[in-house]
């Protein structure tokens, strides 16, 4: 069977494109080796309790933002969401609690009570980082695929933003610890805290000008949705379908079929069926994986096979917790980002210093009466859940060791909790890995460190001219936000809107 394109891999990305291509009327066909499509975005049910696998906060969510422009095409409605407010809280390691609100003199009075000692300093970062992360959301919204984009559509965008175009260029081989002078140790450790949540670096590494727009988003307002992401890729399957496009469940991919130029013409599927396309296909895979298992190590240029090597990507290990709703009551929020260590004097090491308290809101508590759905993420180093194991009981015995380390961690820095809370699951990078394929179970893309930002970060693009990316391991990073607009970018290539 052919069709003209083909989209390999059921995550956000892979069905965000399959939903723009069919709306705009090409011949699309997804591709998923599981029953339901979401990727790393799926839910997990247990005991009537449903988890996210994140952090269960989504950015740009507004009217004139990546979402609506999506779906402004589509056949179907949006899911519902609705404003967290606030966003997150950041507990630090003496208990304090410091609001991320959207409002300037809230948030900037907060600042100032939390860090007295470079109050002035650190009011000043964020004022900077406020004008420079809004000039790259509006150059953004105008050109999204800005890495790519031409010279001359580059240049008209910078222009528009004239009053800052010099900082911006000038930040650009910039890290974020290169704009935090006359800030203490403490406030660094909260720039910190954000930027591995959401760059995966911390600020000695992490891109200047990404950190200005990541930190900027819990500012700009961030978002719960109904039923979590996997409300979002239910919607995206259904326009799909609506718009006459196929979506083919419990399809696992082997590999690319090429032709005898090397051109990719399909896909081979575990099953022994080939399927063809004419057009293009779009894989939705990690980039690791897209030349690893797609594309094959005899097709991958050398220069690439390098570039690979070099990459990381982090692994997460969940915790998926039952709360009380009258303990609920004793929080700050219903997303708390805990700093564990100050760390002093010491190289940054998120596995130990940091989690993410994710509660469900009141209005979609997604468990059992008088109970919330709780998801606790952190961040841990995913080769080692891949050494050699004699049987599973190694597995499982490293799986409880990390639930005690972390059990403890979290009563720590949330006394609040007290009894209130148990656990239900856990989540190990075997477990995305099981779900997913992806390499080493690494979820959340890769680290937004300068030689993987800008122009040196890796695009939609491949070693194969009809062979596309989409996902959190391509421009612009990670995020579901950052994967809609790959797939947007990649729809636009293959088929512009209004040109079909």
């Amino acid at each position: 069977m052919a069709h003209e394109v083909l989209v390999v891999g059921g995550g956000i990305g892979g069905l965000t494109a399959a939903a723009l291509l069919s709306a705009r009327g090409v011949n699309v066909c997804l591709l998923e080796k599981e029953p339901r499509g979401g990727g790393c975005a799926t839910t997990s049910e247990r005991f009537g309790y449903t988890f996210e696998t994140g952090a269960s906060l989504y950015a740009s969510w507004q009217t004139n933002e990546i979402h609506a422009r999506v779906f402004s095409e589509l056949a179907v409605a949006p899911p519902e969401v609705r404003p967290a407010t606030p966003a997150y809280v950041v507990r630090l390691p003496d208990g304090r609690d410091v609001i991320v609100a959207c409002d300037d003199e809230e948030f900037y009075e907060n600042l100032r009570a939390a860090f007295p000692e470079c109050a002035d300093a650190g009011v000043k970062f964020y004022r900077e980082i406020a004008a420079v992360g809004s000039a790259l959301r509006r150059i953004a919204r105008r050109v999204p695929d800005l890495r790519t984009a031409s010279l001359a559509r580059a240049l008209r965008a910078a222009l528009s933003e004239a009053r800052v175009a010099r900082r911006v260029l000038a930040g650009l081989n910039h890290t974020a610890a290169q704009h935090l002078s006359g800030t203490s140790h403490r406030f660094r450790r909260f720039i910190d805290v954000q930027l591995q949540i959401f760059g995966q670096r911390d600020s000695s590494a992490c891109a200047y000008l990404y950190a200005a727009v990541a930190l900027m988003l819990p500012r700009w307002g961030m978002y719960a949705m109904r039923g979590g992401a996997a409300s979002l890729a239910d919607a995206l399957t259904e326009s799909i379908r609506k718009s006459g496009g196929t979506v083919r469940f419990n399809a696992p991919v082997l590999r690319l079929a090429y032709d005898a130029q090397g051109l990719a013409i399909g896909v081979d599927l575990l099953s022994g069926e080939r399927v063809e396309a004419t057009r293009a296909v779009v894989s939705n895979l990690t980039v690791w994986d897209t030349y690893g298992k797609l594309v094959g190590a005899s097709r991958t240029p050398d220069s690439v096979r390098r570039r690979l090597k070099d990459l990381h990507g982090w692994g997460a290990y969940l915790l998926y917790l039952g709360l009380d709703e009258e303990t609920r009551e004793h929080l700050p929020a219903d997303h708390i980002l805990a700093l564990t260590d100050w760390q002093e004097n010491e190289v940054y090491d998120p596995e130990s210093a940091q989690f993410m308290f994710g509660s469900a809101p009141s209005w979609d508590t997604r468990a059992p009466e008088g109970k919330r759905a709780v998801t606790v993420s952190t961040f841990t180093e995913s080769s080692q859940w891949f050494s050699f194991h004699e049987d599973e009981t190694e597995h499982e015995e490293q799986d409880q060791a990390m639930l005690e380390t972390w059990w403890e961690r979290i009563h720590k820095a949330m006394p609040e909790l007290g009894a209130g809370v148990e656990v239900i699951e856990t989540a190990t990078p075997r477990t995305f890995y099981d779900y997913t394929r992806r390499r080493l179970g690494m979820v959340g893309g890769v680290g937004q460190s300068l030689d993987v930002f800008g122009l040196n970060s890796l695009t939609h693009r491949t070693a194969l001219t009809n062979l596309f990316m989409v996902g959190d391991t391509v421009f612009p990073g990670q995020g579901v936000a950052a994967v809609t607009q790959s797939a947007l970018i990649v729809a636009n290539e293959i088929a512009p809107p209004g040109k079909r």
